[in-house]
């Protein structure tokens, strides 16, 4: 089915129909229906290239994401990419996934190159220069994650600061004193919120922090769990031990769960987005939740569809709370 058999169908010439479909205002709304009712009972579907190409619009948005440290492991990160690609797929927009070449000039070319209308950028750091770069070249961009810029611009996150206050706060309402903090060594703006939002809760709490107890490990699984043994073998072992993130929180499981200590509630565990997904131990675990991932992806993807209509940057500006979900896995302490 071409434009040209549709417009004779309904008797129209083929700039009306297409000024149809495209939603142009000098059509008459009820010719818009028609038109619209008869593409989608004759199953018309769009030339996407040729519309692009006449409209000006690529129809896809790029996801610019940093190799390290180790994005495409965190299970969290990609169950909230495949649902940004479908909630943008349902408005016919594709997600591209871009590597972070690390430099202004490889993202000027990014831009020049006319690939996408807009840029979602992921894990940003407090002084970010990929987003300093996008606004010196007045290119639209949303940031996944807060950072210093010298004008307003489009960010959605998440109070990272809060989660880890609501676990230090959930486990010293347990009676827990000596409780433990594996974070990671990167720079980027959420591991540094939940670093300092639990040490203001334990600060809260006039909570002791020995230097032993305070992490800073690689994210992944394994740092995760040499980390939890280092820590069961201290003389003070910890009674509670909080993860940044669900990769650590793994690897503590494993650790917790060969000593025997995970089940039996001798030492607590809260964990960072929870388990994931393909976990070896199923374990309600007590976790920090960031609501679902497809309301993420919806979020985002209308935050998006608006940031390329040119909606105030000052609208699209989004915080979401967490939430701690208790699990089996706190306890007061033995």
């Amino acid at each position: 089915m071409s434009l040209k058999l549709l417009a004779r169908e309904l008797g129209l010439s083929v700039t009306t129909v297409s000024r149809a479909l495209n939603g142009y205002d000098d059509v008459a709304a009820d010719t818009k229906q028609r038109v619209h009712d008869a593409a989608q009972r004759m199953g018309y579907r769009p030339n996407t290239l040729a519309r692009r190409l006449k409209m000006g619009k690529i129809d896809a948005v790029g996801l610019l994401f940093p190799f390290g440290p180790r994005p495409l492991n965190n299970s969290a990160f990609i169950e909230m990419v495949g649902c940004i690609s479908q909630a943008l797929a349902q408005h016919e927009i594709d997600l591209l996934l871009l590597a972070d070449e690390g430099d202004a000039e490889g993202m000027a070319r990014l831009i020049g190159s006319k690939r996408v209308d807009a840029l979602l950028v992921a894990h940003t750091l407090a002084h970010d220069p990929r987003l300093a770069a996008l606004q010196q070249l007045a290119f639209p961009f949303l940031a996944l994650g807060r950072s210093e810029l010298a004008h307003p611009y489009a960010w959605f996150d998440f109070d990272n600061h809060a989660g880890t206050r609501l676990a230090v706060e959930h486990l010293a309402d347990l009676g827990h004193r000596r409780i433990a903090y594996l974070g990671e060594t990167s720079p980027q703006s959420f591991v540094a919120q939940r670093r300092q939002g639990f040490l203001d809760a334990m600060q809260a709490r006039a909570l002791p922090l020995p230097p032993a107890c305070l992490g800073r490990i690689q994210p992944t699984r394994r740092a995760g769990y040499q980390a939890t043994q280092a820590l069961l073998a201290l003389p003070e072992p910890p009674t509670a031990i909080i993860t940044d993130n669900n990769m650590h929180g793994e690897g503590a499981v494993m650790a917790l769960h060969e000593a025997g200590l995970l089940e039996s509630g001798r030492v607590s565990l809260v964990i960072y987005d929870g388990l994931p997904p393909d976990s070896l131990i199923d374990l309600p675990i007590t976790a920090v939740v960031q609501s679902t991932r497809e309301e993420v992806g919806r979020q985002i993807a209308a935050m998006m569809l608006a940031l390329i209509r040119g909606e105030p940057l000052s609208q699209l500006q989004v915080l979401w709370q967490p939430t701690l979900c208790r699990g089996v896995t706190s306890w007061p302490p033995c």
